[in-house]
């Protein structure tokens, strides 16, 4: 492997406590990729605050080791063949957001994607919720001009930051997926910028489940439907229950 450059993920950017946010960590690399879709693969867990190092691959692609040498991330260029469903009406979305963030059982946590704890700027806030009727989960987002750079328009870490909880909660809502669940791949396929301040429609669907392995779609969209970015995520639940609740 050529090396390239150190990386650190920062502090606040953590799915589990003390795990980097996987979405953002695959958006690190992306950002540094020609390829028009990529998938990115997770054979690690990456510590936040912890300098990496960004590599190249034998396969042309991208991946970030420890201090030790060891793949913790992997990029390459890939294909995405996903079949979209329609964008939801934004006030079905708006109304769905609205009963789960009211709900009580909803859990509160600092999760760099779907946390409540987090200030706005600090994380996306995108809460996504199910939609039964529709199959779906889905979430209204407008993202924080802090998450935009100088052109107005959010930085590829983090749209592909908003491909990776929706996936999760379609495992944790209508999949029955567990807790502790992580995941193992993402594959995205950015189409359109996304601008900051602007409202958009995030919605996932399932696509398959394989014993511990819950494969789903994402889609991030205009409030008018326009299709800014498509993904397929595995997921994988842990081997054992997991002794933690979600961060």
């Amino acid at each position: 492997m050529i090396q390239l450059d150190q990386i650190t993920i920062p502090e606040h950017v953590f799915g589990y406590p003390g795990v980097a946010f996987g979405g953002y960590v695959a958006g690190v690399l992306a950002a540094h990729s020609p390829a028009e879709t990529l998938r990115v693969d997770f054979r690690g867990a990456v510590p936040v605050g912890t300098p990496l190092t960004r590599t190249g691959t034998a396969r042309g692609g991208l991946a970030l080791t420890d201090a030790d040498g060891a793949v913790l991330t992997e990029a390459h260029p890939a294909t995405l063949d996903l079949d979209v469903p329609d964008c939801p009406p934004r006030a079905e979305v708006e109304a769905a957001t609205d009963r789960a963030l009211r709900s009580t059982r909803r859990p509160y946590t600092h999760c760099y994607g779907c946390g409540q704890g987090c200030p706005p700027g600090r994380g996306l806030r995108l809460f996504p919720a199910p939609l039964r009727e529709r199959g779906l989960v889905v979430s209204a987002w407008t993202p924080d001009p802090a998450l935009a750079g100088p052109d107005g328009t959010v930085g590829r870490e983090n749209v592909w930051a908003a491909m990776d909880c929706p996936g999760g909660w379609v495992g944790f809502t209508l999949t029955g997926m567990r807790q502790g669940s992580v995941t193992a791949a993402l594959t995205t396929t950015v189409l359109a910028p996304v601008e900051a301040g602007a409202p958009h429609i995030s919605y996932a669907w399932p696509l398959a489940v394989e014993g511990r392995k819950h494969t789903v779609g994402v889609a991030l969209a205009t409030s008018s439907g326009e299709l800014c970015a498509v993904a397929e995520a595995l997921w994988i639940e842990p081997r054992e229950p997991s002794p933690h609740p979600l961060p």
